[in-house]
């Protein structure tokens, strides 16, 4: 199931690659607003602001573009956190480091350790699944009830039995679901069941292990709140 370890479960289950040290500008579609707030702090009252009813949010991967649209009424307190993430720029960089082909594709640790460190135990509280977790439909990986924070996964199929354990999907792929298809996913699961990554080296490491160990993965160059 999708997971994420930053706890000590049983087995259940990028250094930030900043736009400006690329060079890189977000395009006018991605761009958020001129008050973005900064991701450093997960306590920051500006990192907790109230998404809209329904937006959507653009993800500019290294294989292509993948706009999600998000439905707040299907998990608030998911959406919430999402939106705000989006719109502090913290998924620039990040890669995604579990991809299971025909189950889902994972990611959301941050590729800087001390930021990783920041959000770790910066949880959520469930919220009641109101959809299936179908086909391109967005989930929060959990470690177990009230432990939501950054990790989010991207289903590739039915998986409907993920419904019962909790996962709660907040917005849907509606552009580039063919984007997610083509994600890397020749590293299989994650260690210690796999030979991918493992999510306790990504914390302590980020995306300097991954680059390292595993450079054929996919990764957000950038994302944002469609404004247009």
């Amino acid at each position: 199931m999708p997971y994420h370890a930053w706890r000590p479960v049983p087995y259940m289950a990028l250094a930030l690659v900043a736009a400006c040290q690329r060079g890189e500008r977000p395009s006018a579609a991605n761009s958020v607003t001129a008050d973005k707030p900064s991701f450093a702090n997960p306590a920051s009252a500006a990192l907790r602001e109230r998404a809209p009813a329904t937006f959507r949010a653009r993800l500019e991967t290294s294989k292509g573009d993948v706009v999600i649209e998000v439905q707040r009424d299907w998990a608030p307190l998911g959406a919430d956190r999402f939106y705000n993430l989006v719109r502090s720029g913290y998924f620039d960089g990040v890669r995604f480091f579990r991809v299971i082909p025909g189950f889902m594709a994972q990611f959301g640790i941050h590729g800087d350790p001390q930021v990783a460190a920041a959000w770790r135990d910066a949880t959520i509280p469930d919220d009641p699944v109101r959809e299936h977790n179908a086909r391109g439909t967005v989930s929060f990986a959990t470690a177990g009830p009230g432990t939501r924070t950054t990790q989010l996964f991207i289903n590739y199929g039915d998986n409907s039995r993920l419904d019962g354990m909790g996962f709660s999907p907040f917005g849907r792929v509606v552009e580039g679901m063919d984007v997610v298809d083509r994600l890397y996913g020749g590293y299989g699961e994650g260690a210690p069941r796999g030979r991918g990554p493992d999510q306790s080296t990504i914390q302590a490491q980020g995306n300097a292990y991954l680059e390292r160990a595993f450079p054929e993965l996919d990764y957000v160059k950038r994302a944002g709140i469609v404004t247009r």
